[in-house]
């Protein structure tokens, strides 16, 4: 039936609003700007860790940006089965960087190929599993995602360290105070936008502290950007540049558990941009965004890229501009893939002093880290064994942290696994999860030495009883004029009266 004037309009999506192409241009940039620092910073840990040349790290470089955007379109605009719809900001995932290093290993730009075919198969089984995956996430509570998150930004502060030291071990001025300089410099940089800017100023402070610390590594001599102009300005990513992938089942099954990290971490991003932007999501949305993850994360090892999830911190930008429309995150897309066709972008990125990169590592691998303690911070360690979960999980993380020569007798196919403290960290962290908090059975019925104790509280009627001049004294409380006060017992339910002379003073705060 044809509408009428007095027809109600239908309910439009508040991320349906199309602002125009100058605004979609100007917050889509904001957004750009936001999550720049943190997508290229894991092809350039990926590159070094492979040793590859600065033209090679500039194709990951653009490749990621490139495979970031095309995700972002797809889970912005949508295809059937795929995609949101949501202003969600995709780009390769910090999770995975670890165990990606750790697959890499020994065999530098050998090892390369192994993570792209790890990433593929783990992408695969991760699509697989997507309908299913509501289903499990009560094994994925913010314990174990926690203990994962706080792991990835630990086990990532021995690489910011190395590149504070110059990044190549064996030149000479590795560690040199003119490198842990700079790199102080450019952390002070971080600490100092972020104290004294605006807002705006404040959340690109570690892009722009990079900007200034390369400013000021020219000035010294300390940087090189002689091979920015060594290749073409604007090119395609070539498809299958670093091999065809390898296929190596302990590199796919450390992978999966960086795919399911991912798939709980989009599911949390999906629900909380839901949430903010006051939008339905209901499971068949979380299962088409979670599908675009995946199915995005499985192309783009193919041009060069690694796992692609949302940025965490693009979510609180919607928050905080109050930008809703997913057309402006769409155009972010946009120009990241624009940036993504400009090689020159990567070439001019990858000639970064390590050093400045390292000073800015502090901040962007330490704030992973206390984002992992703010979700462990939101568990009840009441009357459980949940301390003790969280202790044994880091701290098994942490051994090929703290010894990386650890496994080398075990099992080739066990050391890759267990060579990453992520994966190290996550299965026991699961394990443990399920041993204490699913599978109950056999647990003792008395208090752990490990149980946190209980939070300590006071009965407003009991600070009420309190007369001035109170005070306690080795266990005794006393009233001013030195009287004891005879103290209840918990299981004495007579109460005791106090002295006559003092039980018509008036309340007051105890003094000690």
């Amino acid at each position: 039936m044809a509408s009428t004037p007095n027809s109600a309009p239908a309910t439009q999506r508040p991320e349906d609003e199309n602002l125009g192409i100058s605004a979609n241009f100007a917050y889509g940039l904001q957004h750009v700007l936001t999550m720049y620092g943190g997508i290229v910073a894991v092809p350039l840990i990926i590159g070094q860790a492979a040793g590859l040349s600065s033209a090679d790290i500039g194709l990951l470089i653009a490749a990621s940006l490139f495979a970031g955007g095309l995700a972002t379109l797809l889970q912005t605009l949508g295809l059937p089965f795929f995609g949101c719809q949501l202003p969600l900001v995709q780009g390769v995932s910090f999770a995975g960087v670890a165990t990606m290093i750790a697959i890499i290993g020994s065999d530098g730009a050998g090892g390369i190929p192994v993570v792209l075919g790890s990433v593929i198969a783990a992408s695969l089984i991760g699509l697989l599993i997507t309908p299913v995956f509501s289903r499990i996430t009560k094994f994925f509570p913010p314990l174990v995602t926690g203990i994962v998150i706080t792991t990835i930004g630990l086990t990532l502060m021995p690489v910011a360290a190395r590149w504070a030291m110059g990044g190549n071990s064996s030149a000479a001025d590795f560690g040199s105070m003119a490198n842990i300089g700079l790199a102080a410099f450019t952390l002070a940089t971080v600490l100092l936008l972020s104290k004294v800017g605006s807002a705006s100023i404040s959340r690109l402070s570690i892009l722009l502290a990079m900007i200034i610390g390369t400013l000021v590594a020219v000035a010294f001599g300390m940087a090189d950007f002689s091979q920015v102009l060594s290749g073409p300005l604007l090119a395609m990513p070539e498809p299958l540049h670093f091999g065809m992938p390898v296929f190596k089942v302990a590199a796919i099954l450390s992978m999966v558990i960086v795919v399911i990290v991912t798939l709980v971490e989009t599911s949390a991003d999906i629900l909380a941009v839901g949430e903010i932007i006051g939008t339905k999501v209901d499971s068949k949305r979380l299962g088409n965004g979670l599908r675009a993850d995946m199915i995005s994360s499985m192309f783009a090892p193919l041009f060069g890229s690694f796992t692609q999830s949302a940025f965490a911190q693009n979510v609180g930008l919607v928050a905080v501009t109050g930008v809703k429309s997913r057309y402006v995150v769409a155009t972010a897309g946009l120009i990241l893939v624009t940036l993504g066709l400009l090689p020159v972008m990567g070439r001019l990125i990858a000639a970064v002093p390590t050093a400045v990169l390292g000073g800015a590592g502090v901040v962007l691998f330490g704030t992973v880290a206390a984002s992992g303690i703010r979700t462990l911070a939101k568990v009840d360690y009441r009357n459980n064994m949940n301390l003790i979960i969280v202790a044994t999980s880091i701290g098994f993380g942490m051994i090929p942290i703290a010894m990386p020569s650890f496994y080398h007798h075990f099992p080739a196919w066990f050391e890759t696994i267990f060579h990453s403290g992520i994966s190290s960290a996550a299965i026991m962290a699961i394990l443990l999860n399920l041993l204490f908090n699913h599978f109950t059975a056999g647990n003792s019925d008395q208090q752990s030495v490990f149980v946190a104790g209980t939070e300590r509280s006071l009965r407003y009627h009991d600070i009420a009883a309190l007369h001035e001049g109170d005070h306690f004294v080795d266990g005794k409380l006393y009233d001013a004029q030195g009287n004891e006060v005879p103290l209840q017992d918990e299981d004495d339910h007579a109460p005791r009266a106090r002295p006559a002379a003092t039980a018509s003073r008036p309340s007051a705060k105890v003094t000690s």
